[in-house]
C-alpha cells in the first residue's frame, strides 16, 4: 500500500489544487491532504477543512491551525524539524510519496524519508496563463475574474447576492426574472407563494418559519451554479415584514441567516393587481406593510438600494444599483459596510 501527503493552505481552492490533488489520489492508495491555517485567516481554517472534505471524500484531510508554528525557512532555525513533527503528528503512519507544485516539496520530502513527486505546471513555469498560473492570491485578489477555476465551495463563498425586497405587486419576480437574465446568472423564486398556493394564505407562526428557512435553504444551494452574482426574488428578510404584519412578532429563526450584499427595496408606489394570493391590497394596510419592510432592513443595517418609478424606470435603477456592487467588490471596496446607497427616479 503506497501512502501520499499534500499539505497547503487552500486560501481559497482553485482548479490547480483541485487538479494537483486528483493526480496525486490517482497515484497512491491513500492520500492525505494538511489543510493549514491561522487566526486572522481570509477565510477560516475549519472553513476551509469543511470544503477540502466536501471535494475530496475519499481522502483523509485534516486541519493544522496552531499560531506558533513558524511559516517560513527564515522564521526559526529549526522550520524543518518542526514541520517534520506536524505531518508526523497528523500522519503517523510512513508516507510513500510527498505531492507538492511547487520546489519546497522536496526538502519536506527529504526530511519525511519519502519521494517528492513534483506535480502541475507551476514547479515548471508551465502554463501560466492556465492552470499551472493559478495561485491563490491572485484568486483573492480578483475571484471575479478568476471565477471559472473555482470549485463550487469557493464559488458558494464568493459569490455576491442581491435579493429583491418589497410588498405585494411591486414586480419583484418580473423584475427578478430579467435581472438574472440580464446577468446570465440564476434566479431563486419566492418559496412563499407556491407555498401559500398550496396550503393557503392563512399562515401562523410555523408556516412563517418554514417560509424563511426554505427560502434560505433554496439560496445557499443556489450559490454555487451562479455565474458571480445570484439573484433572489426574496429572503427571510420578507418574511420576517409578513410576520410582523401577519401575527405581530418576528420569530428569532428569520433574522439569523446570512444576509445578502444588497437589498433591492421595491417601493409601493405602483398599482396594486390582486391575482388571488396577495392579501394586504387596502392602501392603508399596504402602506403600514412597506413601512414595516423597511424598518425590516433599517434594523438589520442591511446594504439597500430603494427602487422607484415604472417597471422601466425600476430595471434601469437596479442594474446601475448592482453594476455599483460588482465595481466595488471587484475593486476591494466593503458595500456592507457602508451607509445604504438610495437612487430615486427623477
Amino acid at each position: 500500500m503506497k501512502r501520499g501527503f499534500i499539505l497547503g493552505k487552500f486560501l481559497p481552492p482553485h482548479a490547480g489544487h483541485v487538479s494537483l490533488i486528483r493526480s496525486a489520489a490517482a497515484l497512491v492508495d491513500e492520500l492525505t491532504i494538511l489543510v493549514c491555517g491561522l487566526p486572522g485567516d481570509e477565510i477560516a481554517g475549519r472553513t476551509r477543512l469543511e470544503w477540502m472534505r466536501e471535494l475530496f471524500p475519499q481522502c483523509r484531510v485534516v486541519l493544522h491551525d496552531d499560531p506558533a508554528a513558524p511559516q517560513a525557512p527564515e522564521d526559526h532555525p529549526r522550520f524543518w524539524q518542526i514541520w517534520t513533527d506536524i505531518v508526523r503528528q497528523h500522519h503517523p503512519e510512513p508516507i510513500d510519496r510527498v505531492f507538492a507544485g511547487e520546489a519546497y516539496g522536496a526538502e519536506l520530502a527529504r526530511h519525511l524519508a519519502a519521494f517528492f513527486v513534483p506535480l502541475g505546471g507551476r514547479i515548471l513555469g508551465a502554463d501560466r496563463h492556465g492552470l499551472g498560473g493559478l495561485s491563490s492570491t491572485a484568486v483573492r485578489g480578483d475571484w471575479w475574474g478568476h471565477w471559472h477555476w473555482l470549485p463550487k465551495p469557493s464559488r458558494a463563498h464568493y459569490s455576491l447576492s442581491v435579493v429583491l425586497h418589497g410588498v405585494e405587486s411591486t414586480g419583484k419576480s418580473t423584475l427578478a426574472a430579467r435581472l438574472a437574465d440580464h446577468y446570465d446568472t440564476v434566479l431563486v423564486p419566492e418559496y412563499g407563494r407556491a407555498h401559500c398556493e398550496i396550503h393557503g394564505t392563512d399562515c401562523r407562526e410555523e408556516d412563517l418559519t418554514l417560509i424563511g428557512l426554505a427560502q434560505q435553504a433554496e439560496i445557499e444551494a443556489a450559490r454555487p451554479w451562479c455565474n458571480r452574482l445570484l439573484i433572489a426574488d426574496t429572503d427571510a428578510l420578507m418574511t420576517a415584514a409578513w410576520s410582523q404584519m401577519m401575527i405581530g412578532f418576528v420569530p428569532d429563526q428569520l433574522m439569523c441567516h446570512r444576509k445578502a450584499d444588497l437589498y433591492l427595496m421595491l417601493a409601493a408606489d405602483v398599482p396594486f393587481v390582486d391575482d388571488g394570493t396577495r392579501v394586504y391590497g387596502e392602501p392603508r394596510a399596504r402602506q403600514r406593510f412597506d413601512s414595516i419592510a423597511r424598518d425590516v432592513l433599517q434594523l438589520t443595517r442591511a446594504p439597500t438600494v430603494v427602487i422607484e418609478g415604472d417597471f422601466e424606470a425600476r430595471f434601469e435603477a437596479a442594474r446601475a444599483a448592482i453594476d455599483l456592487l460588482i465595481a466595488e467588490r471587484r475593486a476591494g471596496g466593503i458595500v456592507a459596510d457602508k451607509e445604504p446607497i438610495r437612487l430615486r427616479r427623477a
